[in-house]
């Protein structure tokens, strides 16, 4: 048994439409039942309402309710005019509801049935009761005297009966004008059916879900735009998230026509209109870079047109621009190493340091040292005066502080707080700076308008004490220094901290050293008659040695005439000089020849290398002449 086939989406919309036509017609003749209905009792109350006030204001009545015998006089009145009206009653009564009139004559006399409150108080009353007729719509008016005073009642009505009546005379017309609209609809119902079957290939509604969920699945996922232009004008039929993400498209892009796009770039719209066959052309939109492909389509049944699909380059360019600054970061760092410290000397390693940051890093760059760091000393703590050490730039001219000049920096400049705290200071725009400004207002003013409008100030920190600051200066780049600048800077400098403080200690070692050595030599020559001596002393390298020479008067008209030459330079070898100077006094007071001095120095020697651990320590090199006087011993 074959399965049978599900119906098509053609044949359910031609059922579901029928369903709704027959529920609409129903709805309809209910509502206009309803309507009639509210219509014929809206309009039942209104004549009952006017028949009521008509008959109250009439000629006489208010003499007839005066007179003995109201009811002879009303009950023809009312009853002529019931006829004429075409009301169902007409009912005279005094203000306690006592009728006058009726049209059954037995219940003249009797107590009227409703509400005659609302009238004894001056106004109209309708509503629905059962009365002596039967279920009535029934309106009571008051009539007043001349002094306003209400001196009886007048009730209209109709019987519901009649009033229902007219409703269901109506209902065939209603009914008939809804078959025939339910016929009409029905009809037109089959033609749309009969065009959807055409225009759906009489597919169900599950295959077209599918195709449906297949062709959205394409559009949305894809991490690609895509653009479907066709028509005669060049319409945009189609455009996925993706696509109105990228070239920024308004809601209502889709059937506007290319040209009346204005978020789409004027060279990517001239392609899209061309209609050509492009492959991985780049075109700008935006700030994005996009990459783009475009194939001709000719759609089922319509005319040519073309597929656009669209692919951002923009993040790939820049990863690409972001590794190549950290690449360009890691060569400064790089050649930072390389190129700071080559010295011992302070100034030298703070002007390398400067040379290496411009232009790379930044425009400017000043490097201001404590001044005891100079000396080699330590700062002296927050507050020290400072002294521009080096500067280095794009250009000479530049209203920066000059070289060795003395600063002082206010406690509201970024320099301050960054030397007193330790941590790199960032002033994205110093036009704004307040307290850097307070400085000096008219050079640092001066300093703005020249260009110059972004700082990062470090502190170079080196075993706990800060030794100076490095301040970078940005002008040529609009954009101004950020937090990894920042990070950049601080690297940078601590790196040049190091050689910095390396160099500072290293002057520090050779002013003890030189002034040890000076203490050591001879600051005059002893008097003597043996021989004229003449000295010059000149280190055969830069540095302080262990190099020394000595004049000792001796006993019987001799001199001892001293040169000593100790291994290495700075302070140790001045040390050592000086203790073996004092050895080779020593020695020479004992008056000992000069092979048996000499021998005793090599064991002097001896001993300090085993007390320094084995360190080698070079023996003095120490001539003694003996020069005799013609005739002396």
């Amino acid at each position: 048994m074959t399965k049978r086939r599900p119906r098509s989406v053609a044949e359910q919309v031609f059922v579901l439409q029928v369903a709704i036509v027959v529920l609409l017609a129903a709805g309809a003749v209910l509502a206009l039942v309803l309507q009639s209905r509210h219509d014929i009792d809206r309009e039942a109350r209104t004549r009952s309402i006017a028949v009521a006030q008509t008959f109250a204001h009439s000629l006489g009545l208010q003499q007839a309710l005066k007179s003995p015998n109201p009811s002879k006089i009303l009950q023809p009145l009312a009853e002529e005019t019931r006829k004429d009206a075409d009301v169902d009653f007409i009912v005279v009564m005094n203000t306690k509801g006592i009728r006058y009139s009726h049209p059954k004559p037995e219940l003249i006399g009797k107590r009227f049935v409703g509400t005659i409150g609302p009238s004894l108080a001056g106004r109209v009353h309708t509503e629905s009761v059962q009365g002596p007729l039967g279920k009535e719509v029934q309106a009571i008016v008051p009539v007043k005297a001349s002094d306003g005073r209400v001196v009886g009642l007048v009730s209209a009505g109709l019987k519901v009966r009649n009033v229902t009546g007219v409703v269901e005379r109506q209902l065939p017309v209603i009914l008939g004008v809804s078959a025939a609209a339910l016929g009409v609809a029905t009809a037109g119902t089959a033609l749309v059916t009969r065009r959807l079957r055409r225009q759906t290939h009489g597919l169900g509604p599950a295959e077209m879900t599918r195709m449906y969920e297949h062709h959205d699945a394409v559009l949305h996922a894809v991490r690609e735009g895509v653009l479907i232009i066709g028509g005669e004008d060049q319409r945009l039929l189609l455009a996925n998230d993706e696509a109105r993400h990228l070239l920024q498209l308004p809601s209502d892009a889709e059937g506007r026509q290319i040209d009346q796009l204005p978020e789409i770039d004027r060279g990517l719209a001239e392609l899209l209109l061309s209609g050509r066959v492009a492959t991985d052309e780049v075109h700008p939109a935006g700030d994005r870079l996009l990459v783009v492909n475009q194939r001709p389509t000719t759609p089922h049944g319509g005319p040519d047109g073309t597929v656009t699909t669209l692919r951002d380059s923009t993040e790939l360019n820049v990863l690409t621009s972001r590794a190549e600054a950290a690449r360009k970061r890691l060569k400064l760092l790089y050649d930072a190493g390389v190129s700071i410290g080559t010295t011992l000397d302070v100034v030298q390693t703070s002007r390398e340091l400067a040379e290496v940051a411009v232009p790379r890093f930044a425009d400017f760059v000043t490097v201001d040292l404590a001044t005891p760091v100079l000396r080699g000393d330590e700062p002296s703590g927050p507050g020290a005066d400072l002294r521009r050490t080096a500067v280095s730039g794009i250009r000479d001219e530049h209203p920066l502080y000059p070289l060795d000049t003395s600063i002082h920096f206010a406690p509201s400049t970024p320099q301050a707080h960054g030397f007193d705290s330790g941590r790199a200071q960032l002033v994205p725009d110093l036009s704004k700076a307040l307290g850097w400004l307070a400085q000096d207002p008219l050079l640092t003013r001066s300093i703005v308008e020249y260009g110059i409008h972004s700082l990062i100030t470090a502190p170079l920190q080196a075993r706990g004490a800060v030794l100076g600051l490095v301040n970078f200066w940005r002008s040529e780049k609009p954009e101004p220094f950020d937090e990894e600048d920042l990070s950049l800077a601080e690297e940078l400098v601590a790196r040049a901290a190091v050689s910095i403080d390396n160099a500072r200690r290293f002057t520090r070692e050779h002013a003890l050293a030189v002034t040890l050595q000076r203490s050591l030599l001879p600051r005059a020559l002893p008097d003597q008659s043996a021989v004229e001596v003449a000295h010059y002393y000149l280190p055969a390298k830069s540095g302080v040695g262990g190099d020394w020479f000595d004049v000792i008067p001796l006993s019987g008209c001799r001199v001892a005439l001293v040169v000593g030459d100790v291994v290495g330079h700075g302070l140790h070898a001045a040390a050592t000089m000086g203790r073996l100077r004092t050895a080779v006094h020593n020695f020479s007071s004992l008056d000992l020849p000069p092979d048996e001095l000499l021998a005793r120095l090599d064991d002097l020697v001896g001993r300090d290398q085993d007390e320094s651990g084995g360190a080698m320590l070079a023996p003095p090199v120490c001539t003694r002449s003996t020069i005799r006087s013609p005739g002396g011993a």
